[in-house]
């Protein structure tokens, strides 16, 4: 086995000669937040969505927590994606990038990092991409996106209270 010692794209440019200006989204960048809270039906069924908040395309997405009290909820299973804003038509763009399959009825379903989850479109190599560049856009469109649960499982039995907290990074 070889010894290695790797750098960070931000490393990289810091030690470089001259060094390159870090840009603020990959260090030193001030942490925004936006959240949001749905209390689910007894009878949501599969298919329904819940958005629950918005975020900038040109954001860096550095954390997404899922919190759940389910209460007599039974069942509740649900994808984590991005979807188009109302003002520009509301349809889907990745309904599971961020996770898939997220059990919100689980007992351990309290703050859950959600943001690179197994099985979802967000993938470890894409953590320094703002959000549109991880989409795949071809060039950043200016929009915001809106961060969505898509049921894949019916919640039953009762109501559930689903929160996701969303932290990112804008550019300077």
């Amino acid at each position: 086995m070889a010894s290695v010692a790797l750098k960070s794209t931000a490393i990289t440019n810091l030690d470089a000669t001259p060094v390159v200006k870090v840009n603020n989204q990959l260090a030193g960048g001030v942490v925004r937040e936006a959240v949001g809270l749905i209390t689910t039906n007894s009878d949501d069924s599969i298919g329904s969505t819940y958005r629950f908040c918005r975020i900038p395309g040109r954001a860096r997405i550095s954390e997404i927590l899922g919190y759940a009290d389910v209460g007599s909820a039974g069942a509740g299973i649900g994808d984590i994606g991005v979807y188009q804003t109302a003002a520009n038509g509301g349809a889907v763009v990745d309904a599971d990038f961020f996770a898939s399959a997220w059990d919100f009825s689980n007992a351990d379903a309290n703050s859950v990092a959600l943001e690179h989850e197994a099985g979802a479109g967000h993938l470890v190599n894409e953590i320094e991409q703002p959000l549109w560049q991880a989409l795949e856009v071809a060039a950043n469109p200016d929009l915001d996106y809106d961060i969505v649960m898509t049921l894949t499982e019916a919640v039953t039995t009762g109501a559930a209270e689903i929160g996701l907290r969303v932290r990112y990074v804008l550019p300077e």
